[in-house]
C-alpha cells in the first residue's frame, strides 16, 4: 500500500512537470529517411546578413544556432560542415502580441443559520455549503514567441522537416533560457530512426 501511494505521488509529479513545458509541433516528409543524413549547415538569408530583420540581435541568432547544433549532435549524431552539407538549416523567430484568457470558477460563501424547532423546543444549526455561482473571465495581453526550425535537403531544395513551438515570453527578444527551452521542446519530437 505504501509503494502504491509513493508511485501515485511520483506519477502526479511527472505529469505536473510534463505539463509545464512548451508544446512543440512538427511536420515532416514521410517519404524521406532522415537517418541517411549526417551533416548540416546554416542558411544565410541574403548571403551576407545585411538585410536580416534580426541584424541588431546577433546574440539571439548565435544562441539559437548553438542550441540547435547541440541538439542535432546529441540526438542524431550530425555534425556541422562548411562544404557540401546533406541538410540546410533555417530558423525563424516571431514575437507578437496576443491575449490570454483564463476562466475561474466563483463560489458562494458557505453559511449557517440558527433555527428554533417548536416541537423539540431546541435550536438547531443548518449548514449551507458553498455552491457554484458562475465563472469569472479574465483576459490579459501577452507576448507570444514562436521559434520555427526548418530542414531543407541540400540536393533537392525540398523542406523535409519543420518543427515549431509557441510560448509566452517577457520581452520582444527571447532570453537564453527561453531559446533553450523552445529548441529542446522541438527536438524532443525529432527522431531520425523513423521515416
Amino acid at each position: 500500500m505504501k509503494n502504491l501511494k509513493l508511485w501515485g505521488m511520483f506519477s502526479t509529479f511527472i505529469l505536473v512537470l510534463a505539463s509545464c513545458g512548451t508544446t512543440a509541433h512538427i511536420e515532416k516528409d514521410d517519404t524521406v529517411d532522415l537517418g541517411r543524413y549526417r551533416t548540416f549547415a546554416w542558411v544565410d538569408r541574403d548571403g551576407e546578413g545585411r538585410n536580416d530583420r534580426n541584424k541588431n540581435n546577433d546574440l539571439t541568432e548565435q544562441r539559437i544556432r548553438d542550441a540547435v547544433n547541440k541538439e542535432l549532435e546529441k540526438s542524431a549524431g550530425w555534425r556541422e560542415v562548411k562544404n557540401r552539407p546533406d541538410i540546410l538549416l533555417s530558423y525563424d523567430v516571431l514575437v507578437e502580441r496576443g491575449t490570454k484568457e483564463t476562466t475561474n470558477p466563483v463560489y458562494t460563501r458557505p453559511s449557517s443559520r440558527l433555527v428554533y424547532n417548536p416541537y423539540t423546543r431546541r435550536y438547531a444549526t443548518i449548514y449551507y455549503p458553498s455552491q457554484l455561482a458562475g465563472y469569472e473571465r479574465d483576459e490579459r495581453t501577452i507576448r507570444e514567441g514562436t521559434v520555427t526550425i526548418s530542414m531543407i535537403d541540400a540536393k533537392t531544395d525540398k523542406t523535409v522537416w519543420q518543427g515549431w513551438t509557441t510560448d509566452e515570453v517577457n520581452s520582444r527578444n527571447l532570453t537564453s533560457k527561453e531559446i533553450q527551452n523552445s529548441v529542446k521542446s522541438i527536438f524532443r519530437k525529432f527522431d531520425v530512426a523513423k521515416k
